[in-house]
């Protein structure tokens, strides 16, 4: 077990009104394995987590860019994962090279699912979803942050989006960092490109950057459900994360409307500032 930082992967799993992502990660507090679906979220410790190559085990779970088992109390099931959609170049850009409070990275902005997951007794089948992989490390999660991600749309398109008060060389900025993947092509905002944050609030978020503009309006459909957040290494902070939010997608490229799409099925997280308890 490592005893400076957290590192934590977050597996989504979405097909139609079911969402399911599983959390698994380490911190200075111990191993374990979040949950947080349509209907609510779990936290379990587990013995161990450990990494050979790129599979993950977490206790009796298993995690990879291939697909995950899962054996939980209450919890059982596999997925597979194909078709791996990773972005040209690392999400964090120069900032990969810097000492970061909180890194971000993106391992799959979409693929396709097939198996099934049974919590306390109801069965989920994913066959034909749609998945998502991220994963964080550090020291903690930003003070205030939003947080987007959803690949549910008519066209083919997935989208992430994060913007949050980033300490760095003893100050504070906010910071962006957005990926769009839409029929194969790539749109990347962030600070370093030059992004300039037009608005955020817990209801819109706007973003320009030379010849793009990105609206984003979202409703969330409820107050999200509890997971647990690294404060200073440990998993003493707590924020909510809402599924199912109705978000609003709109890019221009050159004045020329590119995307324009809608989903009731995007993830979320809206933490104003000093909304993280200890």
């Amino acid at each position: 077990m490592r005893t400076k930082g957290f590192e934590g992967w977050y597996f989504k799993h979405q097909k139609g009104n079911d969402s399911i992502a599983f959390i698994p990660g380490r911190a200075n507090t111990g191993a374990f394995v979040q949950v947080i679906s349509t209907s609510g979220s779990k936290q379990f410790d587990v013995p161990s987590l450990s990494i050979d190559s790129d599979l993950i085990k977490a206790g009796s779970c298993l995690f990879s860019k291939h697909g995950c088992k899962l054996e939980l109390p209450g919890i059982s099931g596999r997925i597979i994962y194909e078709n791996i959609t990773p972005l040209k170049s690392d999400i964090m850009g120069v900032f990969k090279y810097f000492p970061m409070q909180c890194r971000h990275g993106v391992i799959s902005m979409k693929h396709s699912l097939s198996g099934s997951i049974n919590i306390d007794g109801k069965l989920y089948d994913f066959d034909g979803g749609n998945g998502y992989i991220e994963k964080d490390s550090g020291t903690s999660f930003p003070r205030s942050y939003l947080w987007l991600q959803c690949n549910d749309f008519t066209e083919d398109c997935s989208i992430m989006v994060s913007i949050a008060d980033i300490p760095f060389c003893g100050t504070n900025f906010t910071g962006c960092i957005c990926a769009i993947i839409y029929k194969g092509e790539e749109y990347r905002l962030a600070t370093y490109c030059g992004v300039r944050i037009c608005e955020v609030s817990a209801e819109h978020v706007r973003l320009s950057q030379r010849n793009l503009l990105l609206d984003i309006e979202i409703k969330p459909t409820h107050g999200g459900y509890a997971l647990l957040s690294p404060v200073q290494g440990k998993m003493s902070g707590k924020i909510r994360e809402s599924s199912n939010a109705d978000i609003h997608v709109r890019l221009w490229k050159k004045g020329q409307l590119v995307i324009d799409l809608r989903s009731a099925h995007a993830m979320y997280e809206f933490v104003p500032e000093h909304n993280q308890t200890n």
